[in-house]
Parts: structure tokens; C-alpha cells; sequence
């Protein structure tokens, strides 16, 4: 489907829902986006692999929204994505407990925060909301390191090494006495800590 075929689809599906209340249902009359899923998450871009966002739609007393058209956008630029389509837009309706997924989102090669932002509209109300999410390459979706400066990570490695050589100076002066009990040095360093330059 083309990004034109979706706007007017989007369009179609507003207006249906702008007009459509079952005659045994209350109209809501108000809307709110909570995120089920995906908040926080970090995408690994060399694996193309991300948290699929989750939303649920509520009223104004915090039931479900069924049928409510939920739109997904990714940023047009920066740390991103795609959807499978290869658009930065994702329109879904959400299932009988107000859930609406952004399947298929494949992050781009950028690194940084990334920003999905929300929209949910039903029977003429609208709701928006924001999704944090971080692209990192690689390892740095594990450990962080990545994300490090380089500064930072050299004086990681120099500290590390600066414990190692510490270490070797301890076995060399209390190893070597002529004492035949044996001693062990264990070296475990601790979380880096990188403050600003």
C-alpha cells in the first residue's frame, strides 16, 4: 500500500469513526493514550532488531476504546526507522481491549533517542502521546559502551589497565618473600564512571 493509498485510508477510517456509535454504547467523551510496551526500549540497529510499541486507548473512565484508528509516526529523520511498507507512518485500529501494535518497525542506521509519536482519534476525539525509544549499534544494546565518547573510553580501558598493573606490583612485592603460603589477588572492577570533561 502506498503512503497516498494510507493517508486516504486514515482519512476514510477517521471519518467512520467520527460518525459510528452503536446505538447500546456511551459515547466517550473523553480519550487517553496509555503505553503498554516500548517505552525506554532500545533498538539494535546492526541486528535490525527493535520492541514493538504497544498502545491501549481508554475513555474518560479508563475502559478499553475498541475500533479507535491509532496512527504511529516515525521521525523523517535522526535515529529512526521504517515500517514494512518502507513508510514512517503506521495506521492500526485497536482490538477489543483498546490495544493497537506498531508491528514491523526496522530501525535505520542512525544512532540517538528516538521520538514515535501517537495519535488515536474516535467518534471525533483525539488523544497524542510519545514513545521514547533509543537506537544503539551492536553491543551497545547490551552493555552501553558504545554510546561512550571515545575519551570515555579510553580512560575505561586505561583504568582497567591502570588496576591490572596495580595488581602485578601487589603479587611482585608480597609474592616473592620466601613464605611458602601462596596468596591470590583478585582484581574486579567496578561500574566506569565517566563524568563530563
Amino acid at each position: 500500500m502506498t503512503v497516498a493509498a494510507q493517508r486516504v485510508s486514515l482519512v476514510l477510517l477517521i471519518l467512520l469513526n467520527m460518525f459510528h456509535t452503536p446505538a447500546w454504547a456511551q459515547a466517550p467523551t473523553g480519550l487517553s493514550i496509555n503505553i503498554v510496551e516500548g517505552e525506554g526500549a532500545i533498538n539494535n540497529i546492526r541486528q535490525r532488531v527493535n520492541r514493538e510499541p504497544i498502545v491501549q486507548v481508554e475513555d474518560q473512565n479508563h475502559k478499553p476504546v475498541a475500533g479507535a484508528v491509532v496512527v504511529f509516526f516515525l521521525p523523517d529523520s535522526g535515529a529512526s526507522g521504517t515500517f514494512a511498507d518502507g513508510s514512517h507512518m503506521l495506521m492500526a485500529v485497536t482490538d477489543s481491549q483498546g490495544r493497537a501494535a506498531a508491528r514491523g518497525i526496522r530501525p535505520n542506521s542512525q544512532s540517538g533517542p528516538m521520538q514515535i509519536r501517537v495519535t488515536a482519534s474516535f467518534q471525533g476525539l483525539t488523544a497524542s502521546s510519545v514513545i521514547a525509544q533509543s537506537n544503539v549499534a551492536g553491543a551497545a544494546a547490551a552493555s552501553g559502551f558504545a554510546g561512550l565518547s571515545t575519551a570515555a573510553k579510553l580512560a575505561i580501558i586505561l583504568g582497567i589497565a591502570g588496576g591490572a598493573a596495580a595488581a602485578g606490583a601487589i603479587v611482585a612485592t608480597h609474592g616473592g618473600g620466601g613464605s611458602s603460603s601462596s596468596s591470590t589477588v583478585v582484581l574486579s572492577p567496578g561500574t566506569p564512571s565517566v563524568g563530563a570533561p
